[in-house]
């Protein structure tokens, strides 16, 4: 016990603590989750009206739906239910917060493992790790939308082509979009179905697109869903403004493809610069922690501990940025 109290093995039994604490709460969660799922029973019963459906959900459950509906009614909880729903995260802002919170937990038990040669180097390393790892779920969150909104934008012009084939072989509007919830790959027949199960609860059509459009940010989508609110306004050949429409967005997609081969080099050339140093340094002070400890302890001269590292890392970042906005073209 007093060995894995010790300050050399403490940094390895936090981090051992916080993958228990995250495997706990992971396994919790799915609970959780599966407990919401009433069978056809509980669901008869809850129509019925025999009992209420609040009363059948664990304290926890309860607990934690409370914590969701507080934290969602702010600012930065509106736009992480909305991230969420982009990514398409079976996560409530409470749960991905947890995530957040025992992600920094692991972060500072690496931290200061890797500062583990001065005790100052520690405790401003595990710090600055816990902030960082706290940063992950956001970045893994960043990605995956991105990633889902890139492919949807990608699949948006076929989506139209077909869109506009219905409209001339007789369908209706409503009829169009739910051959495109059933037909469509993923995500787009994810999306159209939301906005079909949108309109068949009683919103609009307007609304329900509107509300696609907040999911799935693209100047695209943003054109197809004006053509389609001025034709239900004035009138017109739909599938005709479809099918221009169409075009448009597969020639804009071409073209993006073609731009991010020729920029490839560039973008790698950024994460290669700006991971490399931070990589061999985070390596060293792993392997050979004295070799690295003068820049982080207090000495003669002070600049060692304070001005290098902060201004490696501002320059590091100055040149990732400047790098990645020369790459970036608009079209």
């Amino acid at each position: 016990m007093d060995r894995l109290l010790s300050p050399k093995m403490m940094p390895i039994t936090l981090t051992g603590l916080g993958l228990i604490v995250l495997l706990i709460l992971v396994v919790v969660i799915i609970m959780m989750r599966r407990s919401r799922t009433p069978d056809v029973s509980q669901r008869l019963s809850e129509f019925a009206g025999r009992t209420d459906p609040k009363d059948s959900e664990p304290a926890a459950r309860q607990a934690l739906d409370r914590i969701d509906a507080v934290v969602s009614k702010s600012k930065q909880g509106s736009n992480m239910a909305r991230d969420l729903a982009r990514a398409d995260l079976k996560l409530t802002v409470a749960e991905f917060i947890g995530v957040k919170v025992l992600a920094a937990f692991v972060g500072l038990g690496i931290a200061m493992y890797v500062g583990r040669a001065d005790q100052r180097a520690m405790f401003a390393a595990g710090l600055v790790g816990a902030v960082v790892f706290s940063f992950i779920p956001n970045i893994y969150l960043g990605v995956r939308a991105g990633q889902r909104i890139k492919s949807f934008n990608n699949q948006l012009g076929d989506t139209i082509t077909m869109m506009a084939n219905a409209l001339r072989g007789g369908f209706s509007f409503l009829q169009t979009l739910d051959m495109v919830a059933k037909e469509a790959p993923s995500p787009m027949s994810a999306e159209f179905r939301r906005v079909v199960q949108e309109v068949g609860l009683g919103r609009t059509t307007e609304e329900a697109l509107q509300s696609l459009m907040r999911r799935m940010p693209s100047e695209d989508l943003d054109l197809l869903i004006t053509a389609v609110n001025i034709q239900m306004e004035v009138g017109g050949n739909l599938a005709q403004i479809l099918d221009t429409i169409g075009h448009t967005i597969r020639e804009r997609v071409r073209i993006k493809g073609e731009i991010q081969t020729l920029t490839a080099q560039g973008r790698i050339s950024a994460w290669v610069i700006t991971g490399l140093p931070i990589g061999l340094a985070v390596f060293i002070s792993m392997v050979n922690p004295g070799y690295m400890a003068p820049i982080f302890t207090l000495g003669m001269p002070p600049e060692h501990w304070c001005c290098l590292p902060v201004a490696s890392l501002v320059m590091i970042a100055i040149g990732y940025f400047t790098i990645m906005k020369i790459m970036d073209i608009e079209i």
